[in-house]
């Protein structure tokens, strides 16, 4: 959000609302969605609508903050528990793979991408409230983890980002340009696996 945004007020149908305008925007893309149509699928009149959130925009931004955050804490509890690499990257490229894959995370990437240009507002805080969390996080093992010895990483941060972009080999881009609707769970095991035996090629200390 930027400087002139007022917080949030939140009350007794906040989750209602959010609820459904997640519904609706999932639906509908964000142009498509309307405030009528969200007010809707929450229950709620237009004026309960407008107490929380003044406008569309603030809404969706609500929407992918608050899934995003869901995925960032799992992710910090991958990282707080995991001492073993192998397992713990395993887990997180898994969380990484199924959001990334999901309905949910696709098309609020579709939607990001689609309102660069008229809200460019929308994709900063949807990466900063939800990628760049998650990256933050991973970075953090990563340098928990060199500093035990059990990576060999000089620029973790670098590697934070590989380690993503590796989770989101052929199966997200498939996804994102149609390609294919259909995703077996033994494919999204080939990623996850490949993803994990490359980054340990390139980081596991060497014997």
């Amino acid at each position: 959000m930027n400087k002139q945004d007022p917080p949030i007020k939140r009350g007794r149908k906040f989750d209602q609302v959010v609820a459904g305008a997640r519904e609706v925007f999932l639906k509908e893309g964000f142009e498509g969605a309307s405030v009528d149509s969200i007010a809707r699928a929450a229950g709620v009149s237009k004026a309960t609508l407008y107490s929380y959130f003044r406008d569309k925009r603030l809404l969706f931004m609500e929407v992918a903050r608050m899934e995003c955050l869901r995925q960032a804490e799992a992710a910090t509890s991958l990282a707080a528990h995991g001492n073993d690499p192998r397992e713990t990257l395993t887990a997180m490229a898994r969380r990484i793979t199924d959001f990334t894959l999901s309905d949910f995370g696709l098309k609020v990437f579709r939607i990001c991408v689609a309102e660069a240009e008229r809200f460019p507002e929308l994709g900063r805080t949807f990466y900063r409230s939800g990628p760049e969390v998650a990256r933050q996080h991973l970075t953090d093992y990563l340098q928990a983890a060199t500093a035990r010895g059990t990576l060999q990483i000089d620029d973790c941060r670098l590697a934070a980002d590989q380690f993503v972009e590796l989770c989101r080999a052929d199966l997200f881009y498939r996804r994102v340009f149609n390609l294919t609707d259909d995703i077996r769970p033994d494919e999204v095991t080939r990623i996850v696996s490949g993803a994990v035996d490359t980054f340990l090629a390139r980081y596991a200390p060497r014997a």
